[in-house]
């Protein structure tokens, strides 16, 4: 991947090529307000330099949409009670519990229960809020696959594993090679509808590997209202993480 950079006006726009296998020209704009222009290497980069620029009304447009929801960087977790963790699109309190028996991690009725030997260890309560949210995520996330899997089967797709990884710029990918989904594991915290988007996404990939019409007319089919679930995931879960 290359950076590049063009005026637009009095504005300078950053954007990153990427090579692929693709038949058209393809514009992103991510979360984080990085642009991705993806084309193939017979695609000169006068020829993309001059498509970006003629997008960059709307570049502009959307990265100030972006700009207003980039997410806060919250102060260190403390781990104590009072502090609300997000899991599943619900808001839940933290109690921290001491307890001389089983350490581990509990939701219930809008709070989450830490028990803990010593409420004051800061490097255990993290780690069991780390295990338990990483715990969650795999299981949620292998229950909505096994769900959404025998819509996409007949179109011969065969069916990925997951896996779970903390990324920056993107809530999921897909490795056609590996047969693999990687899953962004802040997923966890957005609603399951919206899980649902990111994996039914990224199995269409293995069908177009590109952003095609044929994988949006894939997506509109399989899932009509995926637009207001990106939405969700872009506009208010990326404000939690």
């Amino acid at each position: 991947m290359e950076k590049h950079q063009i005026r637009y006006g009095d504005k300078t726009i950053e954007f990153i090529v990427e090579r692929k296998h693709v038949k058209n020209v393809n514009l992103n704009i991510k979360p984080d307000m990085t642009v991705m222009v993806s084309a193939s290497e017979k695609v000169p980069l006068d020829f993309i330099y001059d498509f970006v620029k003629g997008k960059g009304a709307w570049i502009l447009r959307n990265v100030k949409t972006f700009e207003g929801v980039q997410p806060y960087k919250q102060s260190e977790r403390e781990y104590v009670s009072g502090e609300s963790f997000k899991y599943l699109g619900k808001q839940y309190r933290l109690r921290v519990k001491q307890t001389d028996a089983e350490e581990g991690v509990k939701y219930y009725r809008g709070f989450v229960y830490l028990y803990v030997m010593d409420t004051a260890n800061h490097i255990k309560k993290t780690k069991l809020m780390e295990e338990w949210y990483c715990n969650k995520a795999k299981k949620v996330f292998e229950e909505l696959l096994n769900k959404l899997y025998p819509i996409v089967q007949k179109y011969g797709i065969c069916k990925p594993s997951i896996d779970m990884r903390v990324m920056k710029a993107r809530w999921g990918s897909a490795l056609l090679d590996s047969q693999t989904i990687h899953l962004n594991t802040e997923l966890i915290k957005a609603p399951k509808h919206c899980i649902e988007y990111v994996i039914l996404h990224e199995l269409i990939h293995f069908k177009y590997n590109d952003h095609s019409d044929n994988f949006y007319n894939m997506l509109y089919s399989l899932m009509p209202d995926w637009v207001k679930r990106k939405k969700i995931l872009d506009e208010e879960i990326v404000r939690e993480l």
